[in-house]
């Protein structure tokens, strides 16, 4: 584990930029950026435009340590290059901001009101490149639809296991279990959902520790445990459906909590605009999300 890294993230200023879109979610990511599915032919054609859309935020003047303390990364992105380097190097040596890896591959269908993730059958091959690719750390996402305990417990249990696995290979793992912002006792699941990661987080070895990536909480502040816990290095949120103003809003209600954004990082981004123009609204965007992380009402 690189230590000025891990400083980074526990005691840094700043948030999480998510560019992790993958298979299924790239043809949307490319249309919010006024790329539409007939512009490519095949998947391959489609990455290598995602990889532009990406090269174009990192490189950009206003993807900026000063206010972005890390990225998240989907696993083609960690194996093509930006300026000649590997994306998480040029993250790192360019940049000054830390590079994680989306290493899920996608979900089950639902059951006991979640969504747990598929299972990952190539993970001591994908955690040894991402060693080999200067990754920190990294990323898995799985959803909760219901208040239902026996559904979240799965959910919180297999995110654990992986996560000690992740840990065994010197990397920090964020644990990303979801709750859906649509769901209709959202505010239970959440309840139950703390009480199932404290219980994983107390029986954790003083030596281990983990990331946790959380849909902002209903009641402000619901999760202030899990940001004081000495297992956690950080508690980030994803923006989950919301606009980016609706986010920071939100997100400003909640000490300790910063964000890590996809979608409301990008969505006023477009092909079409000059690079000017294209700077311009990033820098708007990575300064709302950095002041609504930093600055708490």
């Amino acid at each position: 584990m690189n230590v000025d890294q891990f400083k980074k993230m526990k005691d840094g200023k700043g948030f999480i930029a998510a560019l992790d879109q993958s298979g299924g979610s790239t043809p949307k990511a490319l249309k919010g950026y006024g790329v539409l599915e007939d512009a490519y032919s095949n998947e391959e054609d489609m990455f290598d435009l995602v990889h532009e859309m990406r090269t174009r935020i990192i490189t950009s003047p206003a993807f900026d340590s000063t206010y972005i303390l890390g990225a998240i990364l989907f696993e083609q992105t960690m194996d093509r290059q930006i300026e000649g380097l590997y994306t998480a190097d040029y993250l790192a040596d360019k940049k000054g901001i830390v590079p994680f890896l989306k290493i899920d591959k996608g979900l089950t269908d639902l059951s006991n009101g979640v969504q747990l993730m598929k299972p990952i059958t190539d993970l001591d091959e994908t955690l040894r490149r991402a060693n080999e690719r200067h990754i920190f750390g990294t990323k898995m996402r799985s959803v909760i639809k219901e208040a239902q305990p026996e559904g979240i417990k799965a959910i919180v249990d297999q995110q654990f296991e992986i996560a000690k696995q992740i840990i065994a290979a010197g990397l920090v793992p964020i644990i990303e279990p979801e709750v859906d912002i649509y769901s209709k006792d959202k505010e239970q699941s959440e309840e139950l959902l703390k009480a199932e990661i404290l219980k994983q987080l107390n029986n954790l070895p003083e030596s281990d520790y983990v990331m946790l990536k959380l849909a902002i909480p209903t009641v402000p502040n619901a999760y202030k445990e899990l940001i004081q816990h000495p297992r956690v290095v950080r508690v980030v949120a994803l923006s989950g459906g919301y606009s980016r103003e609706e986010a920071n809003e939100k997100l400003r209600k909640n000490e300790g909590l910063i964000a890590s954004f996809s979608r409301a990082l990008s969505e006023n981004l477009n092909v079409n605009q000059t690079d000017e123009e294209f700077n311009a609204a990033l820098k708007e965007a990575v300064t709302s999300i950095y002041d609504a992380s930093v600055n708490k009402n």
